[in-house]
This record gives C-alpha cells, sequence and structure tokens, in this order.
C-alpha cells in the first residue's frame, strides 16, 4: 500500500505513532487488493480553537474511491475518528464488491435480459492467499508436534475414560501418523496458509473417530487367553533407569539455569492442573469437552474451533461455558476458574 501523510503542525512521536497504528489496522482490511494498486493520502493540520486538529484521508483502490474528514480537540481523537469513518466505508465498499455478482441489469430494455458481473474474487486486483503445501504441514509439524501429540494424547484419554473406546486400543503415534498422511495426500482440498493449524487439529478428530470405529466390530468382545499386564516392548528396563552416559561430563553450560525452560517445579504443577482438569471433566459430553480444551488450552478462537468441530460459533461459545461452569463446581478447581475463562466471541 502506498502511503502518503502529510503534517501541517508540530509532529509529535505519539501523533505519528497513532496514525501508524492505524495504517496498519487498515492494512489488514485491504489483502483482497493488491498493494501497488492502493493508495493512501492523509492530511494533519491544526485548525482554529473551537475545531482543534483536522484530520483527511483519501483512500484510492482499484474498485472505487473514499475521503473522509474529521475534526476534535485532540490530534488522538482526530486520528482515530476519521480511521473509523473511512474502515466503515471500506468494508461497506467490499460488501458491495461481494454482493456485484448478484447485481442484475438490463442489457435490453425490451427484452429485458438480464447478466451478472464477475465477481471481484476473480478479477486481476484480488489478491488470492496462498494454500497450504507439503512443505508448510512438513514445517509446522517440525515445530509443533509436540503440542499436536499432547492434544491428542488428552483426547484418548478422555474416550478411554468414559469408555468410548478399549483401553491402550489406539495410541498417539497411529493417530498422528493418519493426520499426517491424510493432510499431504491429495484426497483432500487444501485450505489456506492461515488456517492450517486448526485444519490439522480437525483431521486429528477426523482420525481418531476413524481408528475408533474401525475396532466397534470386536469392542465388546473379550479375549480371555491374553495377559492383562502391559506387554513389555522394549524386552529390558535399562533404558528407563540409566540417566548418565558412562562418557558424560558436567559442564558450565550444564549448570546455568535458563529462565525460558520451566522448572520441574512448575511442570509438575502445570501436569497436576492438567489431570485435575481431565479428571473433572470425564462427566460432560464430547462437544463442550473438546470445546473447552481447545479454547483454554490449546489457545484456539472461537471461530477457529467452530472450523475445527464444525459446530455453529453459538454453539461452541455455549460449550466452553457449559465446561467452565462444570469446572467451577469441581471441588479441586473451583478456585482456580474464577473469571479466568469466559469465552468472548473474538477468535
Amino acid at each position: 500500500m502506498n502511503v502518503h501523510v502529510t503534517y501541517r503542525l508540530h509532529k509529535t512521536p505519539s501523533v505519528e505513532k497513532d496514525i501508524q497504528h492505524q495504517i496498519e489496522k487498515l492494512r489488514k482490511r485491504l489483502q483482497v487488493f493488491r498493494p501497488e494498486l492502493v493508495h493512501l493520502k492523509g492530511t494533519v493540520e491544526e485548525n482554529s480553537a473551537p475545531q482543534g486538529i483536522s484530520v483527511s484521508l483519501n483512500l484510492r483502490l482499484p474498485s472505487g474511491q473514499m475521503a473522509v474528514q474529521e475534526s476534535a480537540p485532540t490530534a488522538t481523537a482526530a486520528v482515530k475518528s476519521a480511521f473509523e469513518d473511512l474502515l466503515q466505508q471500506l468494508n461497506k465498499h467490499k460488501e458491495l464488491l461481494r454482493s456485484s455478482h448478484k447485481w442484475l441489469r438490463r442489457r435490453n430494455e425490451a427484452s429485458e435480459r438480464r447478466t451478472s458481473q464477475v465477481p471481484f474474487e476473480e478479477t486481476l486486483a484480488a489478491v488470492h492467499p496462498p494454500l497450504v503445501s507439503a512443505d508448510d504441514i512438513r514445517s509446522y509439524v517440525n515445530v509443533n508436534l509436540s503440542r499436536l501429540e499432547r492434544f491428542v494424547d488428552r483426547e484418548i484419554y478422555f474416550r478411554e475414560a468414559q469408555d468410548l473406546i478399549p483401553a491402550d486400543s489406539i495410541t498417539k503415534e497411529e493417530v498422528i501418523d493418519e493426520t499426517i498422511v491424510t493432510a499431504l495426500g491429495d484426497g483432500l482440498e487444501k485450505p489456506e496458509r492461515l488456517t492450517m493449524e486448526p485444519w490439522l487439529y480437525r483431521l486429528a478428530l477426523l482420525a481418531l473417530d476413524q481408528l475408533s470405529r474401525s475396532d466397534e466390530s470386536n469392542g465388546s468382545s473379550v479375549h480371555l487367553e491374553e495377559s492383562a499386564r502391559k506387554r513389555n516392548v522394549k524386552a529390558s528396563d535399562e533404558p528407563g533407569l540409566q540417566f548418565h552416559q558412562p562418557d558424560e561430563s558436567i559442564t558450565g553450560v550444564t549448570v546455568i539455569a535458563d529462565g525460558r525452560v520451566a522448572t520441574p517445579e512448575q511442570i509438575l504443577a502445570s501436569d497436576e492442573t492438567l489431570r485435575l482438569i481431565a479428571s473433572a471433566l470425564r462427566d460432560v459430553g464430547a462437544g463442550p469437552r473438546e470445546a473447552f480444551i481447545l479454547y483454554a488450552i490449546e489457545g484456539f478462537g472461537v471461530e477457529e474451533i467452530s472450523a475445527i468441530t464444525s459446530l455453529p460459533t453459538e454453539k461452541v461459545l455455549a460449550c466452553i461455558s457449559a465446561a467452565r461452569d462444570h469446572l467451577r463446581k469441581s471441588p479441586g478447581l473451583a478456585h482456580q476458574f474464577q473469571g479466568r475463562i469466559a469465552p468472548s466471541g473474538a477468535a
């Protein structure tokens, strides 16, 4: 976006900071247009005492032009008011562009034949966001694999606790492998790059459902000849008991505390809180549990959770509220969730 701002008063760092902040907000709304075709011109000038500071803005787009002029006693108020008015005009203009292909016009008044225009998203002036590629999926998995594994591990625990699947019938490695294979395959349409993370979480839930259904035919059968103990697939207890290697030496690097890494006490407290939450959510349904875990622990917004779970936004908010109210009634967690996880409509 081409920006040119003229100051006809003493320019202060606070005024310039406010303008740059508003320009960044405006830039996010203009991502659908090509940057070289967008021009913003602004003027900040000082008027007489009653009017104070006057701000004029002119935004020129490939599909139209908008102009705004606002006055206020202070420069901050004038800048904010002018950009808010400009954003309102821009939103209305974009709504018209989205529905432009529905406009009907008469090509011949005698026959009243109707034709439709080409949608703006299909014109050369529109910028199409890049879709997810195989390299994007590999990069995300390399960095965030542990986080995805924790989410899958919790979902398996909840389903086993509610007797939805037999214990130890599904491993997180199987779900992760199925998720990555599905994401890298050609069977599904790839989403935009910005929505890749919710898309992978949704594939993980679908993979978990698919693997769960595969055992439904024999889910109620019990093999009396099989041992009830877990099998020791490692064939040795030495990896679990061995801590230091024979050639390992303690250096100065190993004894300097790293403030970016959690201490064992902090990790233990976090794990204990997650265990309390998992125990308390065993009695709620799958919908409220998944929505709450994605919102409060995984950090997704309401709209992202709606894309992951295929639930409406209002239903997601209701599920989060239901799980939150259930946790507040839990004796071990009542004092930890007083107003900290109230859901909001913003993603």
